[in-house]
């Protein structure tokens, strides 16, 4: 008994963001990172992907780049759910206030924001537009399309994301807006330089890996995290060892231990993962 559970704590985690991380920028998993990945686990430790995109959409690129690994988890919308592959279930759940929604939705509107929500299966928006079709070149969840989309928001969504092509302050002004008003009960931070997420104050990519962390009884020092963007700060800095890719803004790997010598789309990430069997 005092063995297996010395193991166990012995184990690792690593969580990877997608895109511009452990993707390539024609969103696959090169060779070379796929074996390291693989060795990695092999060797008895946990992987899970931390994403800022939908369930459906974290899952769907799960399967479909063969990442058949087991014991994975997925952690989508930047932290708001975290999915045990191999169980097919929901592990943890958070959510924004359906009663906060649709005021959410106006504020952005009148900043001049595209501005969409999730349920469960679909993207919800109330316009179809650049933004939208910006978004899914990349995202492939199915969405629905109505002058009101409230009927359709049956569950607290994990996040609302404000898209914005041209002009970057009216995302900031928004920003600003939303924390005066609501600092105690939602967070906010870019995924990218045109995707602004507002999610529940205890989401979070930083705040998943803890829950995460802790459910499976890892050591702290046990945990690897790496990413590329704002909304991966605070993973980075509650891993054990925090991974910025040589590709990410100054402020992201600011807040690493490490940053990769080579980027996303040249195997950054595999010599790390080989160096922590």
């Amino acid at each position: 008994m005092v063995l297996v559970i010395w193991y166990k704590y012995m184990n690792k985690i690593f969580f990877s963001d997608l895109d511009g991380s452990l993707l390539t920028d024609d969103k696959r998993v090169s060779p070379k990172t796929m074996e390291a990945l693989s060795r990695f686990v092999e060797a008895g430790n946990t992987f899970a992907i931390c994403t800022g995109r939908d369930i459906n959409s974290s899952l769907s690129v799960y399967r479909n780049l063969g990442l058949n690994i087991k014991g994975a988890y997925v952690v989508a919308y930047n932290g708001g759910q975290i999915y045990d592959v191999d169980n097919e279930k929901t592990i943890y759940r958070e959510g924004i206030p359906i009663e906060m929604v649709r005021e959410l939705l106006d504020m952005a509107y009148s900043f001049g924001l595209h501005v969409h929500t999730y349920n469960d299966h679909f993207i919800l928006t109330e316009a179809y537009n650049e933004c939208v079709e910006f978004y899914r070149k990349v995202i492939k969840t199915p969405l629905i399309l109505a002058d009101d989309i409230m009927p359709y928001v049956d569950v607290p969504p994990c996040k609302i994301i404000c898209i914005e092509m041209h002009d970057h302050e009216k995302q900031d002004r928004l920003r600003r807006a939303v924390l005066d008003k609501y600092s105690d009960m939602l967070d906010s931070m870019y995924s990218n330089d045109y995707y602004l997420e507002l999610i529940p104050k205890n989401s979070g990519k930083g705040n998943s890996l803890i829950r995460l962390r802790d459910i499976l009884g890892i050591k702290p020092e046990n945990v690897i995290a790496a990413g590329d963007g704002e909304n991966d700060i605070s993973m980075i800095q509650n891993a054990g060892i925090g991974i910025a890719m040589i590709n990410a803004p100054q402020n992201v790997r600011d807040a690493a231990d490490i940053v990769t010598e080579t980027d996303n789309n040249h195997d950054g990430l595999a010599p790390i993962l080989l160096a922590n069997l």
